[in-house]
């Protein structure tokens, strides 16, 4: 199993989320396509990339003179898996939040 609280620091930086978020839409990229329409330097988008490695977020692979980067679904699985067990919380804490509402909406 992946460990969540690396998998959450990884993806709580803006940049390394919208390299994941950009990579589970289009799928597998060399890291100049990752870079591409970015102000991100090549080290800075390496470091980046290597976070998101070492949290088991990304797979890396060569090919020939590239680099290319996917998400690695087990990652995303994981983080599933641990929101749809804390649904329960979630939908509570929701009902209350909604009875609070209603419950403001008849003072007025």
């Amino acid at each position: 199993m992946t460990d969540l609280p690396k998998l959450f620091s990884a993806l709580s930086d803006p940049t390394r989320f919208a390299i994941v978020e950009r990579l589970m839409t289009e799928g597998e990229l060399p890291v100049a396509d990752i870079r591409q329409g970015s102000t991100i330097s090549a080290p800075a988008m390496s470091r980046h990339l290597n976070v998101l490695s070492e949290a088991g977020i990304v797979s890396r692979r060569a090919k020939a003179q590239q680099r290319l980067y996917a998400v690695r679904p087990e990652a995303i699985q994981t983080i599933n898996d641990w929101t749809l067990n804390h649904r329960e919380f979630w939908e509570a804490s929701l009902a209350r939040l909604e009875e609070a509402l209603m419950q403001e909406m008849k003072k007025k």
